[in-house]
């Protein structure tokens, strides 16, 4: 199986950066769409942004202009850039992977890791 393991999460003052990292494990053959989702309290889990592997990416409304996701095909790594951070954005964030597994038969794995706490004050 795939694991991913988040990083970079912290606490930050409204108007600074964090950069967070997810990188998966395992017997991985390839990993299509990654991606960053956040949950905050009291809201329910949100796409933030996403990247292929031909590295097309998406963003939420409420990011764009201020997070920047990218990823490291070799390293199977993504990661999230986050400028400009607000009060709003603190939040649980999870990283997602598809990956194609080595396996007999190879088979497809849609992860999710444990999350990593971001907190923006104010």
């Amino acid at each position: 199986q795939v694991q991913l393991v988040e990083s970079g999460g912290g606490l930050v003052q409204a108007g600074g950066s964090l950069r967070l990292s997810c990188a998966a494990s395992g017997s991985i053959s390839s990993i299509n769409t990654m991606g960053w989702y956040r949950q905050a309290p009291g809201k329910s889990r949100e796409l933030v942004a996403s990247i292929t592997s031909g590295s097309t990416t998406n963003y939420a409304d409420s990011v764009k202009g201020r997070f920047t996701i990218s990823r490291d095909n070799a390293n199977y790594t993504v990661y999230l850039q986050m400028n400009s951070l607000k009060p709003e954005d603190t939040a649980v964030y999870y990283c997602n992977a598809e990956a194609l597994i080595i396996a007999a038969p190879p088979r497809w794995d849609n992860a999710w890791g444990h999350g990593t706490q971001v907190t923006v004050s104010s």
